[in-house]
């Protein structure tokens, strides 16, 4: 595994910019360079999948925790409706997670990649013209944000992703929140959405055999800090970039970003030879 550390350290620098860039945990990108990477050292599917599911989790906390540090400086997040996404999430991550558990890998890795694709459809159908981040709008009603913040949680924890690939297209779609504004919002709720799914992951993985050394259940904490090494400093500037960049390119650069990962973990663009 040592051989492939530059690759996750490099992995992890990307991850922590572009998390902090476009409000997501940086998922879409840590699971599948994790399972290539597990896979690719000899270790099975099953395995590789749910460890790359919970130690991307891991990861997702600090990097985003640096990441709402600079946004909350911005005045772009809005904490009432981060908190209530965040703590329903940490439920549903729980339950996805022991989800995740007993599903077949071969299940769980299709299901990613459509879940990925599904929301990037959605993305560029709704595209618009943006807000600037801090401009006022209405706020969502709580209901709602229970809804949305459990729905949220269950799909972190059966990807792996810390729910801001679900988050951000929600908050600017369905509640009209400016991109920058959504971004920015949904980062702050990734950190209490994540924790959920990373008790998941442990409990369910204590017992298993075959784990990875430096593991605690399906989270293993080697290739974690290996992840976390650039990530957290990237994050700031990931974060500052965010409020510099127009908000549709930053739109389009999250949609193209999720339908190459979702082709790639779905099988389709080696069925099409790509």
């Amino acid at each position: 595994m040592l051989d492939f550390l530059p690759i996750l350290v490099a992995t992890g620098a990307v991850v922590g910019f572009m998390a902090a860039l476009l409000g997501v945990g940086g998922g879409f990108i840590l699971v599948p360079v994790m399972y290539w990477v597990m896979t690719g050292a000899g270790v099975p599917e099953d395995m590789a999948l749910r460890t790359a599911f919970g130690t991307s989790l891991l990861v997702i906390v600090p990097t985003v925790l640096s990441s709402t540090y600079r946004h909350h400086k911005a005045h772009a997040v809005v904490w009432r409706v981060a908190l209530v996404l965040g703590i329903c999430g940490a439920v549903g991550a729980l339950l996805g997670s022991t989800l995740a558990a007993s599903l077949p890998s071969a299940a769980l890795k299709v299901g990613f990649g459509v879940f990925i694709l599904v929301i990037s459809v959605r993305m560029v159908v709704g595209i618009r013209s943006e807000g600037k981040p801090c401009d006022p709008m209405p706020e969502p009603r709580t209901i709602s944000l229970i809804v949305l913040g459990s729905i949220m949680g269950v799909i972190a924890g059966l990807t792996g992703l810390g729910g801001g690939a679900l988050m951000v297209p929600a908050l600017v779609l369905l509640f009209h929140f400016p991109m920058g504004r959504a971004v920015a919002t949904s980062s702050a709720a990734i950190i209490f959405t994540a924790p959920g799914g990373i008790i998941g992951y442990v409990v369910n993985g204590l017992d298993v055999a075959g784990r990875l050394p430096y593991s605690v259940g399906y989270v293993n904490l080697a290739i974690g800090l290996s992840l976390m090494a650039l990530s957290i400093p990237m994050a700031q500037l990931g974060a500052r970039a965010a409020h510099a960049i127009d908000a549709r390119k930053l739109r389009l650069l999250f949609v193209v970003l999720m339908v190459y990962v979702g082709l790639n973990m779905t099988g389709l663009l080696e069925m099409l030879g790509l």
